[in-house]
């Protein structure tokens, strides 16, 4: 009989800002002492509607107990589970939930507004992220031999961590999730899954799919709770390994929270990410593919474009092509097939995004599209898409990630100042250089303070690629057969066979 799926900890409200921002005092102190909250419930409100999207109930201290024990016995098993059992649990995990790939839809743009055909498009990417990872498993988990040494047998086994804790971003919850999840539990891991508070079903959806993939019941888990938990989670002596997606800040206290235990830690906190438009550029896909890139899913992405440096010769042309398109976007219910702009997730955000379009304007820039909060037929938390011209690098929003529909245009006059201005920020996720030359991108590429280079796309990511950013963007890296390496630990196996 198949075991009941049974949601274990839930997030106590949503999050203040775009991230997974942590909102208790900067000194205050963390670690396993810190108090747990009394059993109450969290009400995630739909975007575009204002009703109710979702009520979960919070957990009490002996749940939050309950839950890491059973992810430690969980962790035991899977230890002890062979590889391609392993396998067939995650591919039976993504069936599950492609089967109920409306339902999980829905969820997603009831909880943060994305329009239902990209939340769809998710479920996509969701499934061939995992599969890719399924099928270099063999390969990336197995032993590295050493050249023959007589007498001697020489490896190195990559073991698993035991249990690791997965804070997901709301922005891309499925996405954000599976670079974790299914990794970890090839490598023969246990993972509790604490998801955003503005999307907490997600969450529940990859613990539930395991259950209906015959896995352990406890070998994935759902962990909701508020953000004094989680850093009391992060610092239990029963978690193994973190990886957490949101903001510079959360990922500051969640580091403070680990370091009594020097609780190793993968931190994805987003970027500002730039574009140089080059003079040679093939000249429309550049312009269709820069604008989807700051604009998609409302530009709730950490690595959507949100800075643009276009040579000066094209600069005029550039920006009134891309005013045409910028133009375009339909604002509306995200259930609509019509709808190419969702609202903004968060409540705040919109108010925030309006201050720095002002900040912008203030310091000489042109709105040439945009740049208000707005409603759709009296509904929803809308930002307008958005067109700015004229910027300098003291605005604040080619200095901050604005994680909103904008696209900030400031021309350049050569290939050296382009550089120059794109490595001048303390984020460093992704660039994209566009151009026809591959030289010239291999030349900002190896100059590119960025943990992704791109020419001519942006906004994307291959899973056969590590996902990694540098500076303020985090540390340690997801995907590709790299993205083993920060959920196993290397054991070296030194056997003398004869004297």
């Amino acid at each position: 009989m198949e075991a009941p799926y049974v949601p274990a900890l839930r997030p106590s409200r949503s999050e203040r800002t775009k991230s997974t921002a942590l909102d208790i005092p900067r000194d205050e102190t963390c670690p396993d002492a810190l108090p747990l909250p009394a059993m109450t419930t969290l009400t995630v409100d739909n975007p575009y509607t204002g009703d109710v999207a979702c009520t979960v109930p919070l957990a009490d201290e002996a749940t939050v107990n309950t839950v890491l024990d059973q992810a430690r016995a969980a962790a035991r098993a899977a230890r002890a589970t062979p590889l391609a059992q392993r396998k067939d649990w995650c591919e039976r995990m993504v069936a599950a939930m492609e089967a109920k790939a409306d339902a999980i839809a829905t969820d997603i743009s009831r909880m943060m507004g994305k329009p239902l055909a990209q939340a769809r498009g998710e479920i996509r990417g969701m499934a061939e992220r995992a599969r890719y990872m399924i099928s270099i498993a063999d390969t990336a988990l197995a032993d590295v031999v050493l050249p023959p040494k007589a007498g001697f047998e020489r490896r190195i086994v990559k073991e698993p961590l035991g249990v690791v804790v997965d804070l997901p971003a709301w922005n891309y919850p499925l996405l954000t999730a599976v670079n974790v999840v299914v990794p970890a539990v090839l490598a023969g891991n246990a993972v509790v899954v604490k998801h955003s508070p503005r999307s907490p079903l997600c969450g529940e959806h990859f613990a539930r799919a395991f259950v209906e993939a015959g896995a352990p019941p406890h070998l994935v888990q759902a962990m909701h709770c508020d953000h004094p938990t989680s850093e009391r989670v992060v610092g239990d002596a029963r978690v193994d390994h973190v990886v957490f997606t949101g903001s510079v800040y959360g990922g500051q206290r969640l580091t403070l929270a680990g370091s009594a235990r020097f609780r190793h830690m993968g931190l994805e906190l987003g970027g500002n990410d730039p574009a140089y438009v080059a003079p040679d550029c093939d000249f429309d896909k550049t312009v269709e593919n820069v604008v989807d890139g700051a604009i998609y899913n409302a530009g709730q992405s950490c690595c959507a474009v949100e800075r643009v440096y276009v040579h000066r010769s094209l600069y005029k042309r550039f920006t009134e092509a891309c005013e045409a398109l910028v133009r375009g976007y339909v604002l509306g219910d995200p259930m609509s097939d019509k709808t190419t702009l969702g609202p903004i997730a968060q409540p705040n955000h919109p108010q925030e995004l309006e201050q720095l379009v002002e900040d912008a304007r203030g310091k000489g820039a042109r709105v040439v599209v945009g740049g208000k909060r707005t409603q759709v037929d009296g509904k929803g938390r809308f930002f307008e898409a958005t067109l700015l011209t004229d910027l300098d690098d003291s605005m604040q929003l080619m200095r901050q990630e604005s994680f909103g529909p904008l696209l900030p245009i400031a021309p350049v006059d050569s290939d050296e100042e382009a550089l120059a201005r794109m490595n001048k920020s303390d984020l460093g996720l992704t660039a994209s250089v566009w151009t026809k030359d591959r030289e010239r991108a291999a030349r900002f590429a190896t100059q590119l303070e960025f943990g992704t280079v791109y020419m001519n796309r942006c906004d994307s990511v291959d899973p056969a690629l590590p996902w990694i950013g540098v500076k303020n963007s985090g540390r340690g890296h997801s995907l590709s057969a790299l993205g083993f390496d920060q959920l196993t630990r290397p054991k070296s196996i030194h056997f003398r066979l004869s004297f």
